[in-house]
Parts: C-alpha cells; sequence; structure tokens
C-alpha cells in the first residue's frame, strides 16, 4: 500500500511541472490534461494560495472563488455545480484547508470534477449497470459457512438489511455461502436498473462512489434511502474485519486510519448523491477566510 501511495505521490509531482494554464480544482493553477483520462490522481500537497473563498450563480450554475479567481476542474473546464448547497459545502471544503491543500481529504471537490470531465467518459446507463453489477459481489450476499459465531452475527446483521432491501423494491436478493454468490434474478437486476435511472448523471457518480466504497449496492440504497447512517452501513460492510478486530486484536492506528477514512469517503459520497438530487436555496452564500 505504501508502494502505492509514493508511486501516486511521484506522478502528482510529475503532473506539478506540466504547463500550467488557470486555476482548477485539484490544484490551484493546474496542467492542460489530454482527454480523455482514466482517472485523476491525487496531487502533492501545496501550500495555500488564496485567503477568501465565496461562491456566485452564474449561466451554467453555482461556481467557486478563490479570491477573485474562479475554479477550474483538472481539465480546464469552469467548474460549475447544479445546486447552492453543493457549491456551498464544496467551497466550505476549500475553505477548511489550512497552511497546505490537501486534495485527498476534498472529497465532495473530486466528486465534482469527475461529473464535470467525466474521465472515464461513460454515459448514464454504463454508470447505472457498473452499480447494478456489484449485486454479484455484494458483501452482504456473501456468507461463510464458519465459525457458527461469525454465521450467526452476519445473519442476525446482514438479513433485516437484505428483507428491507427486498420490501422496499418488490424483489429478491438473497444470500449465498457459495463462492459464486446468491444467483440474482433478472426481474431484480430490472428492478434497480429502472430505479437508478430516476437519477441524475452527477447523483449517479456519487452511488457509484458509495458502491465502491462499501462493495456492496444494496448498503448504498440503504444509505440513500436514509434507512442507514453512515456509521452503520460502514459497520456492516466491514462486518467480518470487526469480527476479526475482536477475535484477534487491533493494528495499532491502521485500522483506526482506515475506518476513518471510510466514514469519511462514504459520508462525502452520500451527501453528494443528496445535494445533487434536491433543489435546495441557501441565502448565505459568502465564506469569510
Amino acid at each position: 500500500m505504501w508502494r502505492r501511495c509514493l508511486r501516486l505521490r511521484d506522478v502528482g509531482r510529475r503532473l506539478l511541472n506540466l504547463p500550467r494554464s488557470g486555476l482548477t480544482a485539484s490544484e490551484g493553477l493546474g496542467p492542460k490534461l489530454p482527454t480523455p483520462i482514466r482517472a485523476y490522481v491525487p496531487p502533492a500537497e501545496r501550500k495555500r494560495f488564496y485567503q477568501n473563498v465565496s461562491i456566485s450563480q452564474g449561466e451554467g450554475g453555482f461556481e467557486i472563488n478563490l479570491d477573485h479567481r474562479k475554479l477550474r476542474t483538472p481539465q480546464g473546464k469552469l467548474f460549475t455545480v447544479p445546486s447552492e448547497a453543493l457549491a456551498i459545502a464544496v467551497a466550505t471544503e476549500w475553505d477548511s484547508q489550512q497552511d497546505t491543500i490537501k486534495m485527498y481529504t476534498m472529497h465532495l471537490t473530486t466528486l465534482c470534477n469527475t461529473s464535470l470531465d467525466n474521465p472515464t467518459q461513460r454515459d448514464k446507463d454504463q454508470l447505472i449497470r457498473a452499480a447494478v453489477k456489484f449485486l454479484d459481489t455484494d458483501t452482504v450476499c456473501y456468507r461463510v459457512e464458519e465459525p457458527e459465531t461469525l454465521v450467526e452475527l452476519q445473519r442476525n446483521e446482514w438479513d433485516p438489511v437484505i428483507s428491507w432491501a427486498e420490501k422496499r423494491y418488490g424483489v429478491e436478493i438473497g444470500s449465498s455461502t457459495s463462492i459464486t454468490g446468491p444467483s440474482i434474478p433478472a426481474r431484480t437486476r430490472e428492478v434497480l436498473v429502472s430505479h437508478l435511472a430516476s437519477y441524475n448523471m452527477w447523483a449517479l457518480q456519487g452511488i457509484e462512489f458509495v458502491v465502491t466504497q462499501l462493495k456492496s449496492l444494496v448498503l448504498t440504497l440503504g444509505l440513500t434511502d436514509l434507512r442507514l447512517t453512515v456509521e452503520q452501513a460502514v459497520l456492516l460492510s466491514r462486518l467480518e474485519e470487526e469480527y476479526q478486530i475482536q477475535k484477534w486484536g487491533n493494528i495499532e492506528w491502521a485500522h483506526d486510519y482506515e475506518l476513518q477514512e471510510l466514514r469519511a469517503r462514504t459520508a462525502a459520497g452520500t451527501l453528494f448523491v443528496h445535494l445533487c438530487s434536491e433543489s435546495t436555496a441557501v441565502k448565505h452564500k459568502l465564506l469569510q477566510g
């Protein structure tokens, strides 16, 4: 893991050395990157270069201002979001940065960049099917056969969530101890595809992000439908790991760090979905630095 982090850091530093042309949401004064881009690389930390953060309304939506300069995406597009509440949330991320800008803590900004630049060049149907495909390997659908204490824990904690989803959407999901996982009926996929189609492209980016964090479409549906809290969903996604920690002990700081990071990403993704799905108006637009 640490080697991977070092490689990402080195790539980020190389990006910083590319020609600059304007203020970007990933690096401030950022490079024009070639398109399409497969994925964004977390840039190296850099010194905070602005004093005040504010938002303003433009023709395409709400914009973020760092001092008197407009924020832009890694591909150079004007950073514009569809709702005022989301703009304020993103502005808060930028305003919360201290002496250095830590992009890896700014999950809402990253999700907005992904929605605006669409680096993987996927359409709505592809996003939906990518999320539904997680049913084949959904965390809560895979069960162990032993030890009995873990079998009982999975049954007690995961079965109620599956039962809720089956009743809520009128589908069959089930669970399995087979390595191939449960057999998901075609109708279940059709119903969930239809449900996800009711979301816009921005919200779907957030949904897929949360599904990827939790490795579970079922838990993500519970979150977006307000059936589960972030803490509950994260704990359920880590049920076997938490069981092993209780049995064998915790690795000092490492498990706690992973848990907090997962909670932060899941919370940001869930908030992003809701802010992109609702029309909200907020009176106070300026954030004083």
